[in-house]
């Protein structure tokens, strides 16, 4: 299969996923619409190198997720520093009184933008139903660790709605 084949296969199996994906890592509309475009260009790109060695969605998710921390240390410079998982942890955040789904979606969406890179790409890997197995080979890391952060970032983030819905 070539490299169009495969990049049309990728896309319409995953486009929607790369879609959140990159919401996951811009907010800004214009900017977003930026880094789909970038996704997927460096995705067609990089199909002339793969060689089946791993799956096509992992391969897909590798390239989108390196193309979004590139994006997001580009941007970097003129954004708000990003915190570490105790930050958040800690930090005060905004009150969320007796929100409904779709602004706890939103919400949800608000605290892992503030992490880190690499734990907001774990993140967005584990809320698009990815293995632990799976989110290790995308991130370069033991299945042992992707498995800790998931855990980890599932109950400082548990722990984050809980205190802000207690302030309420």
């Amino acid at each position: 299969m070539g490299r169009d084949e495969l990049y049309a296969a990728a896309a319409r199996e995953y486009g929607r996923a790369l879609d959140r994906l990159a919401a996951g890592y811009e907010t800004d509309a214009e900017k977003r619409l930026d880094l789909r475009q970038e996704i997927h260009f460096q995705l067609w790109r990089s199909l002339e190198n793969f060689d089946g060695r791993c799956a096509l969605k992992t391969w897909t998710f590798r390239v989108a997720h390196n193309t979004a921390v590139s994006h997001v240390t580009r941007e970097r410079r003129r954004r708000a520093v990003f915190v570490s998982l105790e930050e958040v942890e800690t930090a005060a955040g905004p009150e969320a009184p007796d929100i409904d789904q779709a602004r706890a979606l939103a919400h949800l969406s608000e605290l892992i933008l503030q992490l880190k890179p690499l734990d907001r790409q774990i993140m967005l890997l584990y809320l698009e139903e990815m293995s632990t197995a799976e989110i290790a080979e995308i991130t370069g890391i033991s299945a042992g660790n992707a498995g800790m952060k998931i855990h980890r970032i599932k109950t400082i983030l548990g722990q984050r709605f809980a205190k802000e819905r207690n302030h309420a």
